[in-house]
């Protein structure tokens, strides 16, 4: 396998781009319980180029109905991108401070489930929750400062790379 970067600028454009539209070529998902993180993987693949097609565990959208639940749930994603040994963008959680453009943020507004997946669009000279800002569909936002979500919990997850055949 071969180990490639991840095309950070590529997703923030994709971000910026469809921030407050949606691509036709997805299903909008805000109306069966949020499209950001439909949205947020779409900003992945944008810097990544590489879906996972591994059935249930992977990480890939064909239509609707065809896909895995990593594609357009929270916690799955997460899992997903933390765990991927295979194909596709791979990722760890990392300290604000390690937070990059086109990494993805994970909020928790009561404190034990993850429900919101914000893209990172830029940070200050050293990344912290003051001067991140972040785009998401559902509440759809570009450059939106991450202090102004009323979250308990956060995570930030750091696409290390890509891997590819």
């Amino acid at each position: 396998m071969i180990i490639k970067a991840y095309d950070r600028q590529n997703a923030v454009e994709y971000a910026r781009r469809w921030a407050f539209d949606r691509n036709p070529a997805y299903y909008d998902f805000e109306h069966l319980g949020g499209d950001c993180t439909n949205f947020a993987s779409q900003c992945i693949y944008a810097g990544s180029g590489v879906m996972n097609f591994t059935p249930i565990t992977g990480w890939f959208y064909i239509s609707a109905n065809n896909r895995t639940a990593s594609w357009t749930g929270v916690k799955y994603l997460y899992t997903f991108l933390v765990n991927n040994q295979g194909v596709g963008p791979f990722a760890k959680e990392v300290d604000a401070r390690f937070v990059q453009p086109g990494d993805i943020v994970q909020l928790s507004f009561d404190g034990v489930n993850f429900a919101h997946s914000p893209v990172v669009v830029a940070t200050g000279p050293s990344p912290a929750p003051s001067n991140i800002l972040v785009a998401a569909h559902t509440f759809d936002a570009y450059n939106r400062p991450l202090l102004t979500y009323p979250y308990k919990k956060i995570r930030y997850v750091h696409i290390e790379g890509i891997r590819t055949n």
